[in-house]
């Protein structure tokens, strides 16, 4: 009886010496840089957290013998802000891995913070094409979409259909003249015209004075190079003014499904938008949104990018074996990305995460079946159709 009680009580020890072991190891930390309060809050915000912290609960709550922590911090749409919060985040409180840095100034900033620290920063909510172009880093990843894409399959199915003389509402910043660039690229390229452009001051309140400029170009369309509570605002007082009704066509070259519910499918029905990922798109999709509303509004492409890279990041981190950035970045680039967000995703050498897209119309409220029921399907877009190719890339990692 001796020999088993002792057995047993050496037994407990070894367990608790490895639990202590285990505390002793300081925590995995990845931290995110939303705008919380402002514009971008209901794309990103909240829910990047929100999904950010159901993707490590999900993969057990810890790696390598580490709890794993997920922190948020609000820029504000501040970029200098944002590269603050990165240095703060890399150089004293011990963050691994960056993510989501919604809207592109921001993400630009806090990009070059994790250059320089050898650090792996994944964007999930930022478009600008830069982030894989000039700004492309050896540890920088786009996950979800860029003002490429965006584009290329709005753009191009719009003019294909005949809507062929553009004119653009755009946010007047790094973002905004990214997505006209590759917009008025893809409509000329196709044979359409661009009549001009008007820039806006990022969360502007009233369009009247930029749209009754789109309005006397007589364009077709009218291509809002904005997103979030700008391209919200803009569609609302374009039906307000009945712009739509006088036949041009309003295309948001990015919205999410929280735009269109702010809208309402009165108004927004009928538009053309290109999307990364829908919650109502297969059962996949509707088994993780429905986890997620539980929680929150079903999620934004960007919340649901920010889930699977997360998972993507810790099964890299699992199977490397060390955080250290290059053998990580290594795993993640070797391995494919399956699960409900993306079928067979890879990440190139220059940080695309190269993956289908989807181009969408508005349903007519008559069409839906309910609040979030907003979208129908018109075409999947293969990755390597949607995105820039490695040929035009103008990132220095790119071998030609």
């Amino acid at each position: 009886m001796k020999h088993v009680l002792s057995g047993i009580f050496a037994a407990a020890l070894a367990l608790s010496a490895s639990a202590v072991q285990a505390q002793d190891k300081p925590p995995l930390k990845i931290g995110g840089i939303l705008d919380m309060s402002s514009l971008y809050a209901d794309i990103t915000g909240p829910g990047s957290e929100t999904a950010a912290k159901m993707a490590v609960e999900d993969f057990g709550g810890e790696v390598l013998g580490r709890k794993i922590q997920v922190l948020a911090a609000d820029h504000q749409n501040k970029a200098d802000l944002s590269a603050n919060i990165a240095r703060d985040m890399l150089d004293n409180q011990g963050v691994e891995m960056i993510y989501d840095v919604a809207a592109s100034a921001t993400a630009l900033a806090a990009g070059e913070i994790a250059k320089a620290r050898n650090k792996i920063i994944m964007f999930n909510g930022p478009g600008s094409i830069r982030l894989t172009n000039e700004a492309c880093g050896p540890y920088t990843i786009h996950y979800v979409f860029d003002t490429y894409g965006q584009a290329n399959v709005t753009g191009l199915a719009a003019v294909k259909s005949g809507l062929d003389t553009w004119y653009f509402l755009t946010a007047d910043y790094a973002f905004g003249q990214d997505l006209e660039k590759d917009t008025s690229a893809v409509v000329t390229k196709t044979g359409g015209k661009v009549l001009g452009s008007v820039r806006h001051p990022l969360n502007t309140s009233d369009f009247s004075s930029f749209l009754l400029q789109a309005q006397a170009s007589k364009a077709k369309v009218i291509g809002l190079a904005n997103a979030g509570g700008d391209t919200v605002n803009a569609i609302k007082q374009a039906a307000e003014f009945g712009i739509t009704k006088g036949g041009q066509k309003v295309s948001p070259l990015l919205a999410f499904v929280t735009d269109i519910d702010s809208i309402g499918l009165e108004t927004a029905q009928g538009l053309l938008l290109a999307e990364a990922f829908y919650w109502d798109l297969n059962d996949d999709t509707r088994a993780f949104s429905k986890r997620f509303q539980e929680r929150m509004k079903p999620p934004t492409s960007a919340q649901a990018g920010v889930y699977s890279s997360v998972t993507h990041y810790l099964k890299a981190v699992k199977a490397a074996g060390t955080t250290d950035a290059a053998t990580v970045m290594k795993v993640m680039k070797e391995t494919p990305i399956n699960d409900f967000f993306a079928k067979n995703g890879k990440i190139r050498e220059d940080g695309r995460m190269l993956h289908d897209m989807y181009l969408f119309e508005v349903k007519k409220p008559s069409e839906s079946k309910g609040r979030w029921d907003d979208y129908k399907l018109l075409a999947t877009v293969p990755g390597s159709e949607a995105f820039q190719s490695l040929e035009q890339s103008r990132c220095p990692l790119v071998k030609k």
